[in-house]
């Protein structure tokens, strides 16, 4: 997909790190190889419910939603954003990274579900700071 030239950056740091108020992502990117970062939150998708941020590397997408603890709220965001943006046969894995989940761990395995069945996406929900390797 073609992204907003001012709103999309590749590179191929080592350590990508999204942080938000008390929510933090930290991307490692032992290979060095070349990713694409994208401000979708007030860049890419200026009005509506979107997500904080998109990371596509070799066709595989990561949406990213860094929040406080309004996880029914990310939950949207991320789905709109997917609508909005991602093609449809692209794997993507959904990354909501919050500082305090009030959901227990069946609600999320059900969302989980939710997503690779309606999405085709695999949905990860963290406490801050979460690390993932990409």
């Amino acid at each position: 997909m073609n992204y907003k030239a001012n709103c999309a950056a590749e590179t191929s740091d080592k350590i990508i790190v999204y942080q938000e108020n008390r929510s933090k992502l930290i991307i490692n990117n032992p290979r060095s190889s070349t990713v694409t970062k994208v401000i979708v939150d007030g860049c890419e998708i200026t009005s509506g419910i979107r997500c904080d941020f998109l990371v596509v590397k070799d066709k595989y997408e990561y949406f990213i939603e860094l929040k406080g603890h309004d996880l029914d709220h990310a939950i949207s965001q991320i789905k709109e954003s997917i609508r909005l943006l991602s093609d449809k046969k692209t794997p993507k894995t959904c990354l909501i990274v919050c500082h305090r989940s009030p959901l227990s761990a069946s609600k999320i395995q059900n969302l989980q579900s939710l997503f690779k069945k309606q999405l085709s996406a695999k949905l990860i929900i963290k406490s801050s700071p979460h690390t993932i390797d990409i």
